[in-house]
């Protein structure tokens, strides 16, 4: 009995898939304008790097070990991470507020959740303007209340008192609307089972929310965390219209430093080394938050 041996295969053949020709024009867009600017500002970061000079000196890391001694930075650095806590807590707290208290759908809740998200659709520098007029000591709307009330009103965006919690108040109200919508998409995916369930074992409003909501809302918290942490770090828009990094560099940022260096001073190598650097502390933080929620998961 005769056999025939199976063809013999040849090696892999390439097989193309036309899906690649869909993602194609986003990959070039993402190369031209994401990925090179990104590996050209580490190389700019490495040389004496000024707008109109001829040639570049190579530096190495020298940029980084000055920017480590610059005191303007480290102030800016100090400026944006308060920023950035008191913000992101005050968002996060406010916004879970807000959206256990509009849980439940009503024409009322309807309106309240659309005016207290259209904030957060407006322009930074909108906002910015908006409130630099209304905080004006001279004309403002918010000194002419508190003076009609007999409330003697600082000069809050002048006051290196006053200028960052100023700040500070027009970020958590730009942004806490976001932050309530999110949690109110998580608040409505519990299964009302669950409060059943615990209702019957005797837990009152308070354990339901303890040991039922913040559970379920662990990832929707998680995401909002994190956007309004890189958020926070990437202030610009908001103390660039409202205080210009004053008074006396009172609410200057890490991005408006970079700015200063790289687009005034034309330091384009040192504000590339301000850029890499402030890159590096956001992806440490987020890596940080998102190992904590993945520990509390696990345990």
């Amino acid at each position: 009995m005769s056999t025939t041996s199976p063809p013999a295969r040849s090696g892999p053949r390439f097989r193309f898939n036309s899906a690649y020709l869909f993602i194609a024009p986003s990959l070039v867009l993402i190369t031209v304008f994401i990925l090179e600017p990104i590996l050209q500002s580490g190389w700019m970061s490495l040389h004496d790097w000024s707008v109109g000079e001829a040639s570049h000196k190579f530096v190495g890391l020298d940029n980084y070990a000055n920017l480590f001694q610059d005191h303007r930075f480290w102030n800016a650095l100090k400026v944006t991470v308060f920023y950035t806590i008191a913000v992101s807590v005050g968002q996060v707290v406010l916004g879970l507020a807000l959206a256990v208290r509009l849980r439940r759908t009503s024409w009322f809740t309807s309106i309240l959740r659309i005016f207290y998200f259209l904030p957060f659709v407006a322009s930074l520098v909108v906002v910015g303007i908006i409130w630099k007029f209304l905080l004006d000591p001279q004309v403002g709307l918010v000194t002419a209340w508190l003076d009609a009330v007999g409330i003697s009103a600082p000069d809050f965006l002048q006051s290196t008192s006053w200028a960052l919690p100023s700040v500070i108040a027009v970020g958590i109200w730009k942004n806490v609307g976001f932050t309530m919508i999110i949690l109110l998409a998580g608040l409505q995916q519990i299964p009302s089972d669950l409060y059943e369930a615990s209702a019957i074992d005797g837990a009152g409003s308070w354990r339901q929310f303890r040991y039922v909501t913040l559970p379920a809302l662990r990832p929707a918290l998680l995401f909002t965390s994190l956007i309004a942490t890189i958020n926070g770090f990437q202030l610009f828009d908001l103390v660039f219209a409202m205080t210009g990094g004053g008074p006396i560099f009172h609410t200057e940022s890490i991005v408006q430093y970079l700015y200063q260096e790289g687009f005034v001073n034309f330091a384009m190598g040192y504000a590339s080394a301000i850029a890499w650097v402030l890159f590096l502390i956001i992806m440490v933080i987020s890596a940080v938050q998102l190992r904590v929620a993945r520990y509390q998961d696990a345990d």
